[in-house]
C-alpha cells in the first residue's frame, strides 16, 4: 500500500507552524513565569502588594530575594533574565496566536472544526466513552475537544495577554482602562496566576489525549501533516 493511500490530510502548515511557534513560546513563558513568580510568591488584590501587607495567598515555596520572607530560605535569584525573555516569549506567542486565528477564522477552521455545539447529551456522551478507556474517534473533534480548544483560544488566551499587558507601566499609562476594570495591578497579577495554571492544566490533559489516541500518529499529523489512516 502506497504511502499515500494509507495517510489522510490532518493540518495545514500554517496550523502546524503556529502550533509549534506557540508550543515553544509557553515553554519559555512557563519556565520564566515559575522563576519571576518565586521572587515574590505572594498574591494580594487591588493597586498594591508588599511585603508589609496581608497577601490573598501565597504559595508555600522560597523565594529568590531575600527581603521576601517565607520561611524556606532563599533561592539563587534569576528574576532579570526571566522577565526580559517572558516578555519576548510573550510578544512570540501574541503573533503566532494572532496568524493562527486569523488564518483560522478566514479557512473555515473554527466553524468547521473548533465552534462548539451546545448539546449537553453530546457532552456527557463522550466523557463517557473516556471514562470506559474508549478510543476518541479520529476523523474529527469531539464536542469535549471543541469547548476545550474554543475556551483556551478565544478565551484563556485574551484574558492572559489581557492581564499580562495590565502589569506593564508603560501600556496602563496609554490604557488605564485596561488595569482599573481588573481591580489595579496586583488584582491582573493574580488573575494572570489562576489563567496561566488553567492553561498548564490545559496542556498537561492535551498532551495526554495526545498519548491516549496515539502518541506517534499524533505528533505526525502535526509535523508533516498527515496521519496514518485509522
Amino acid at each position: 500500500m502506497s504511502p499515500a493511500s494509507s495517510s489522510t490530510q490532518r493540518h495545514s502548515v500554517v496550523v502546524r507552524i503556529t502550533h509549534w511557534l506557540i508550543f515553544v513560546a509557553f515553554c519559555a513563558l512557563l519556565l520564566t513565569g515559575v522563576e519571576i513568580v518565586l521572587s515574590h510568591p505572594r498574591f494580594y488584590w487591588g493597586e498594591t502588594g508588599n511585603v508589609n501587607m496581608q497577601p490573598l495567598f501565597s504559595l508555600h515555596v522560597a523565594s529568590s530575594r531575600g527581603t521576601v520572607p517565607t520561611g524556606y530560605g532563599v533561592l539563587p535569584d534569576q528574576n532579570g533574565w526571566s522577565r526580559a525573555l517572558h516578555f519576548q516569549s510573550a510578544w512570540m506567542l501574541v503573533l503566532a496566536g494572532m496568524v493562527y486565528v486569523l488564518f483560522s477564522l478566514g479557512s473555515g477552521h473554527v466553524r468547521r472544526d473548533l465552534l462548539p455545539a451546545l448539546r449537553w447529551s453530546e457532552i456527557r456522551q463522550v466523557l463517557a466513552g473516556y471514562l470506559r478507556g474508549e478510543k476518541p474517534d479520529r476523523s474529527r473533534y469531539n464536542a469535549v475537544q471543541r469547548w476545550a480548544y474554543f475556551s483556551v483560544v478565544f478565551v484563556v488566551f485574551p484574558l492572559i495577554v489581557w492581564t499580562g499587558l495590565a502589569m506593564s507601566p508603560g501600556f496602563t499609562s496609554a490604557l488605564p482602562w485596561s488595569v482599573e476594570l481588573l481591580g489595579g495591578r496586583q488584582s491582573a497579577r493574580t488573575l494572570h496566576f489562576f489563567l496561566s495554571a488553567a492553561l498548564l492544566l490545559f496542556v498537561l490533559v492535551h498532551v495526554a489525549m495526545v498519548v491516549h489516541a496515539g502518541f506517534r500518529r499524533k505528533m505526525r499529523g502535526m509535523t508533516l501533516g498527515e496521519e496514518e489512516a485509522a
